[in-house]
């Protein structure tokens, strides 16, 4: 594993460090054996810095890293966990969501302490209305955060005004290849690095979109690269190729998925990329920028929606359309949103338009617009019925069986 300072702290920090808001589940709940086993395959590993939130998991989250963390290994791990800027609504309230932290996390300390989601400069200057200050200072003389940070989503200019405004120690970006440009970008990287900030890169995979199903044209690119590396190995070393980055987080939920990571984790020295793989990335990227419709990640961040429609699923799958170019997509939005999976039915046409998702979606898409392309474009005109019609068959049967049991 190598290791990278965070900024001016000093901390010699893992240069990859584990994301906790994609825990594997089983039925709703975290699979406690399964991610205890692989948070402890990645510190045995080096792996030295764990990142999660106050709402990741419905909160479940930083409850189940106390738990595994409390045998006996807090003191070798650097925790990170952000304060809900967006629930928050007084300066006794953030002391409230702190102490209720620390009791989940059973930790006295935070080592990493998150401003979550700042979007611009105004919303870092309601927080300063709110107390955010004082109960910084406070909290760092009483010993129970040792170093602040904000993570975000907005972009470069208010994100540079935002780094100015503050003695922060550290900041947290979306970057990747696709998203050089995006947001803080890599302009918005040099600038935080430039101030002494450790800058922690967030969706480096961007939500897993470049790995896995890859599209032809972009398989094509990679196979007929001079060196052979996975599309997960080619992402990952592109963001560690910059030596203003600290780190990356990956939520890493397969134990093949984190021995990979690892392993390239010690590898990837800054500066490493030759032009000619630089130039390869390159060509990937345009290929995904073509065919990419909706910047959506899978954050689900905008989720639960008020009337019911999965947005990452459905924003998720009419993607796939337009990447891999088939027809088969419509059949699995139909099966992945009608109701047969899960249930109750989730596409994109039960969208009424409230724009609740788009007040807190981090890449401030269009969520509404890009519902009715996909309902357009995804939901044929007798889906509705038919999904009535099954859903109706399958009450029947259910009335039928318990009948029948009450005759038994």
């Amino acid at each position: 594993m190598l290791y990278r300072e965070m900024g001016k702290t000093g901390d010699k920090v893992s240069i990859l460090g584990f994301g906790c808001m994609r825990f594997q589940e089983i039925n709703g709940r975290i699979d406690g054996q399964q991610t205890e086993r692989q948070l402890l395959q990645a510190i045995d590993s080096g792996v030295n810095y764990f990142d999660t939130a106050y709402v990741y998991h419905g909160g479940k989250s930083e409850s189940f890293l106390g738990e595994v963390f409390s045998k006996g290994i807090r003191n070798s791990v650097k925790i990170a966990t952000k304060l809900p800027t967006y629930l928050v609504q007084s300066r006794r309230g953030m002391d409230e969501v702190l102490e209720t932290q620390l009791k989940r996390l059973k930790t006295d300390r935070i080592d990493y302490y998150l401003l979550h989601m700042l979007t611009d400069f105004a919303s870092w200057e309601k927080m300063k209305r709110l107390g955010i200050l004082d109960f910084l200072q406070k909290a760092k003389l009483d010993g129970k955060i040792i170093y602040t940070g904000f993570s975000f989503h907005g972009d470069r200019e208010n994100f540079k005004l935002i780094v100015d405004d503050y003695d922060w120690d550290m900041c947290q970006i979306q970057y990747n290849y696709l998203d050089e440009y995006y947001q803080a970008g890599t302009e918005g990287l040099k600038y935080a690095a430039s101030k002494g900030l450790g800058v922690v890169v967030m969706e480096p995979l961007r939500g897993g979109r470049l790995v896995g199903r890859i599209p032809m044209e972009v398989e094509k690119i990679w196979s007929r690269a001079e060196i052979q590396r996975t599309p997960a190995e080619w992402a990952l070393r592109w963001v560690w190729d910059h030596p203003e980055v600290t780190m990356l987080l990956s939520g890493m939920n397969e134990e093949a998925h984190i021995s990979e990571n690892i392993r390239i984790a010690g590898e990837a020295y800054p500066n490493s990329l030759p032009k000619e793989e630089l130039a390869v990335v390159n060509r990937v990227k345009e290929v995904y920028q073509n065919l990419l419709k909706v910047g959506c990640t899978g954050c689900r961040y905008c989720m639960p929606c008020p009337s019911g429609v999965d947005i990452p699923n459905c924003l998720g799958i009419y993607n796939d359309k337009h990447l891999f170019q088939t027809k088969r997509t419509k059949i699995h939005y139909f099966l992945m949103t009608s109701g047969l999976v899960g249930g109750v039915p989730t596409y994109a046409s039960r969208c009424i338009g409230c724009g609740k998702c788009e007040k807190v979606c981090p890449q401030h898409i269009e969520i509404r617009r890009h519902l009715k392309d996909v309902a357009r474009t995804m939901e044929y005109p007798a889906m509705k019925q038919l999904t009535g019609l099954i859903h109706w068959g399958i009450k029947g049967y259910d009335l039928v069986k318990k009948r029948k049991n009450s005759f038994d």
